[in-house]
């Protein structure tokens, strides 16, 4: 599992904006390639992004959908890359002055990934969404004109 905390100099408001336009995911979500479809209701609960992951030849064509929404204050997903298996994706935002506290927990949830040794998936994670809560600032500040 890995749990990453980031101070982000905007708004809860303005990350989840970024949150909600899924036409976004890739600018944020290291790991996405492309943006195939994006659910008209997203991000209702059970609205999906279909989305691919990877480097071309090797792209795998998967969805993520929304567990719960609660703006701006909590979501949860869960992103699906078969064969590799399923990750819970938690982000919880808390106002700060000055901007807000980002949190963003994953985990393998189903599949294969869950058998690669917690040390190991939680050193992979964790520089992945480093990198991926540095993308969701960098969006989130623009919007927010910071």
């Amino acid at each position: 599992m890995s749990v990453r905390h980031r101070f982000i100099a905007a708004p809860p408001e303005a990350v989840f904006e970024v949150l909600a336009d899924g036409w976004l995911f890739p600018s944020w979500v290291v790991g996405a390639s492309r943006i195939r479809g994006v659910d008209d209701a997203w991000p209702a609960v059970g609205a999906e992004i279909h989305h691919s992951f990877g480097v071309w030849p090797a792209v795998i064509d998967d969805t993520t959908h929304v567990v719960a929404w609660d703006a701006p204050r909590h979501a949860h997903f869960v992103a699906q890359g078969w064969p590799i298996g399923e990750a819970t994706v938690i982000i919880d935002a808390k106002p700060r002055p000055g901007g807000c506290v980002v949190r963003m927990e994953e985990y393998a949830s189903k599949g294969p990934g869950r058998l690669v040794p917690a040390p190991l998936m939680a050193a992979a994670l964790n520089v992945r969404n480093v990198e991926a809560l540095r993308r969701l600032a960098w969006l989130a500040e623009g919007r927010a004109g910071v």
